[in-house]
């Protein structure tokens, strides 16, 4: 049955876009626009639903439970990619460029018809590669604030504060010098706290590696970007060890291209608790994108057993 809102090509793109949904979150889409009269027992049943009683596409996407993320992915999917940092009104007006035939992807561009193996690497890659330019815009920024919060450091105009995390925001705190210890954050104004202290009362500098190996990026399944990257830590003149940091970022909707910490994990590792053969020099992220993608299971990281120094 046709819907009288969607024509046929936007019927079928909506069906792509709605399979990126988990089988809860169409279901609770689909009491929204149904107004909970239609029941459906399966995902089909609910994706034909909402079809059905969507007036237009423009309304469907901008419903709440159609998240930016989930349209991110569905046009890295379909070969389009955008920066990480789109807000959700210039990703809906992209889908309904594509929808209306105003748009080509990089596979159709191609003269010599490229395998779709190709072409899907070469999509994989600039995303990726979007998503590493963040990572590495977003640890200059960090790292350059935090360590502005050092009593002997170049002040910033720019305020260090809880308004950088998100609100249920949740930090995990990894130190091993005579020995191992953890300790564990949640709330904007607690981890924002604890970070400020190694700075300003403990009198850390971070040095962050973010060039080579030192710096890995990418997405995971929920839309986080995950960014882990490794540096020396010192105090003074003196370089004490060796940081490898991860964060998970979730972008702001109501502050345009704002990334906001939803997660971060901090181990640090004295000179005298590393492993032999480590050289301090060149501190290194040994995770491989994929494998950052798998860290993040939708509430927390899960990453300092599996790696060691």
């Amino acid at each position: 049955m046709a819907s009288l809102g969607l024509s046929e090509r936007e019927q079928a793109g909506c069906r792509d876009l709605l399979e990126f949904l988990e089988t809860e979150e169409l279901m609770a889409l689909t009491d929204t626009i149904t107004n909970r009269l239609v029941h459906p027992e399966s995902r089909q049943e609910a994706i034909h639903a909402i079809l059905v009683y969507s007036q237009n596409v423009e309304e469907l996407l901008k419903r709440r439970k159609v998240y930016r993320e989930i349209i991110f992915k569905y046009l890295a999917a379909q070969g389009i990619p955008m920066p990480p940092s789109s807000e959700k009104h210039l990703l809906i007006d992209r889908v309904r460029q594509y929808w209306s035939g105003q748009l080509t992807t990089h596979a159709s561009e191609s003269g010599d018809r490229k395998p779709h193996t190709q072409s899907h690497g070469e999509r994989e890659k600039s995303l990726q590669d979007d998503i590493h330019d963040l990572g590495e815009e977003f640890c200059q920024w960090f790292f350059e604030l935090l360590n502005s919060q050092h009593p002997l450091g170049v002040k910033s105009e720019e305020r260090w504060g809880p308004e950088h995390f998100w609100e249920d925001a949740k930090m995990k705190f990894c130190y091993n010098t005579l020995e191992k210890n953890m300790e564990e954050y949640v709330g904007s104004e607690m981890v924002s706290l604890r970070l400020l202290s190694l700075v300003k009362e403990e009198y850390l500098l971070f040095n962050p590696n973010l060039h080579a190996n030192g710096l890995k990026c990418a997405m995971s399944r929920h839309g986080l970007v995950l960014v882990a990257v490794a540096g020396t830590v010192h105090r003074d003149n003196t370089c004490l060890g060796i940081f490898e940091q991860i964060f998970g970022l979730i972008n702001c909707p109501i502050r345009e291209n704002t990334w906001k910490i939803k997660v971060v994990n901090l181990k640090i590792v004295g000179q005298n608790a590393l492993e032999p053969g480590m050289q301090i020099e060149k501190p290194s992220i040994k995770y491989e994108p994929n494998q950052l993608q798998e860290l993040y299971d939708g509430k927390e990281l899960t990453v300092f057993e599996p790696q060691k120094f």
